[in-house]
């Protein structure tokens, strides 16, 4: 049963998915590229604690949405279990870092390269601090976005725009603790005692 932990697990999937295929086939010749997931403040240019230590492509989940095309199905199958299930997309900012704008390219060809190629990740593939269930999977496709919804979200960053690709992994499903079923007490009032 995929819990609250599903969804930073998603993104711990998709880091060691990439982390793998760089290994296997690294997007700059004789460097070591890591794939790292970051937050708002690892954007801060110059920041000594920031995770992103070039050449590196960043995982950014910057906005998490209900799943509209399972939410009402999933809805039902909770009413019936007894269990409540959210299906979430995640929606993520692939961020290519490196010294120069060719790794940064080469970089990014590579992620994409990966993503395309293992599009759902599922079994082994899922990060187990996701306690997934057995048959659970996520597709991590290119995300429809604008230049000016992405130029927006870098505005709302503490850091300059930089080359980014959107990706969105779903669903991811959160799934909820079995609710007890409520008990019922029937009050009957103003009845008079002795009645028949």
């Amino acid at each position: 049963m995929a819990g609250f932990r599903s969804l930073s697990a998603a993104g711990k999937s998709i880091e060691r998915l990439l982390n793998a295929r760089f290994e296997s086939d690294d997007p700059i010749a004789g460097r070591t590229v890591k794939a790292v997931l970051v937050r708002t403040d690892d954007f801060e240019t110059g920041s000594t604690a920031s995770v992103i230590k070039p050449p590196a492509i960043s995982l950014f989940l910057y906005r998490v949405d209900f799943n509209k095309a399972m939410r009402a199905a999933w809805s039902s199958v909770g009413s019936q279990e007894g269990r409540p299930h959210l299906p979430l997309d995640l929606h993520f900012l692939l961020t290519p870092w490196a010294d120069n704008a060719e790794h940064e390219q080469q970089i990014l060809g590579r992620a994409m390269q990966c993503l395309e190629a293992m599009p759902v990740l599922s079994g082994p593939l899922l990060d187990p601090s996701g306690n997934w269930a057995p048959n659970e999977a996520i597709q991590v496709v290119l995300e429809d976005m604008t230049t000016e919804a992405l130029m927006r979200t870098f505005d709302s960053l503490s850091a300059d725009f930089r080359l980014s690709v959107p990706y969105i992994a779903r669903p991811v499903r959160i799934d909820g603790d079995a609710i007890p079923p409520a008990t019922v007490t029937t009050v009957l009032a103003g009845i008079a005692a002795g009645a028949s």
